[in-house]
């Protein structure tokens, strides 16, 4: 901390994350460690076994490959962090490696969610429009519907980011997360948060309830697609087709909502801290197992690279 007359200006932060439970913080490592180079492995793959196989090169596995990479970016953004805060006596941030956690964090976290709406296109012209899918979702269009997202997701967070750097920490610099969060470098904050507070509403409202309107009225028209399909065979192919996104979609918002509501208090209490890692650090180990583990292409693109290297 710095001094200026009477006023202490913080500029370093401390992590509590799971200090409160001394006992099993060797467990709790160790199970972090496991997800974070699990999922670092299942996704890291995924993206290598589908720009390999051009049986895969196609919209939905192109943007399956961009989700992966988004969910290297956002557990790598603060899994490292705690693990090594695991390790130390004094867990500390500076103010500056703050800034620079939340910003990767809220840009991978919003592309996400921008992903998930154009996925959520995808399936909805590859079921609703499949003689004219190939023209529909053409290779610029994914391009650009990925451009796109991670723009959105990198103007949103700028704006973040250029508001909480108009902040001015003085009290406590104890954040009771295990990351740096928004809403507590709002408590913490000695400024008025109110613009702050409407500007993140907003966001909220944009990227949770728009996109998942979007993502609910595709699937509407999906459902009722094919509710007109007549042999079962058809249903049941053309359901597998969606499977996969809408329990990936599903996990996503749920997760973010329950937290979410379950944090009025700032999110600082235990309960919210082992609820935010499910968002965090479970799902980005999932969604590549989500999308691999009923899914015969990806199964099919495994056996031809095991011929190919066998050969």
């Amino acid at each position: 901390m710095t001094g200026g007359g009477n006023i202490t200006e913080i500029t370093y932060f401390i992590l509590l994350g799971f200090s409160d439970f001394p006992r099993i913080i060797t467990v709790l490592f160790t199970i972090f460690l496991v997800i974070y180079i699990t999922s670092l492995a299942w996704n890291l793959s995924l993206i290598v076994l589908i720009r390999m196989d051009s049986h895969l090169h196609t919209p939905m596995y192109f943007f399956l490959s961009n989700l992966s990479f988004i969910d290297v970016c956002y557990i790598s953004s603060t899994v490292p962090k705690m693990l090594s805060n695991f390790l130390q006596e004094q867990q500390t941030i500076t103010f500056v490696g703050c800034v620079i956690q939340y910003f990767i964090f809220s840009t991978m976290g919003l592309s996400e969610s921008c992903l998930m709406t154009a996925m959520a296109y995808d399936r909805y012209a590859a079921i609703c429009n499949p003689l004219l899918y190939s023209s529909i979702m053409s290779p610029t269009l994914c391009v650009w519907m990925v451009l796109g997202a991670y723009m959105t997701g990198l103007t949103a967070s700028l704006f973040q980011i250029g508001a909480l750097l108009q902040f001015h920490f003085c009290g406590s610099n104890v954040i009771r997360h295990f990351f740096c969060d928004m809403p507590q470098l709002l408590i913490l904050s000695c400024t008025d948060t109110f613009f702050v507070q409407v500007m993140t509403a907003i966001l909220t409202m944009f990227f949770g309830i728009a996109s998942a309107l979007v993502i609910m009225i595709s699937y509407g028209y999906i459902g009722i697609s094919i509710m007109k399909i007549t042999s079962a065979k058809g249903r049941s192919k053309a359901f597998n087709t969606c499977a996969s996104h809408l329990t990936a979609v599903s996990l996503f918002y749920t997760s973010r909502i329950f937290v979410y509501l379950s944090s009025s208090s700032g999110g600082s209490s235990s309960f919210d801290r082992f609820a935010s890692v499910f968002y965090t650090v479970v799902i980005p180990m999932l969604n590549p197992l989500i999308y691999s583990l009923r899914n015969k292409e990806i199964k099919d693109a495994l056996k031809r690279l095991q011929k190919r290297r066998c050969c």
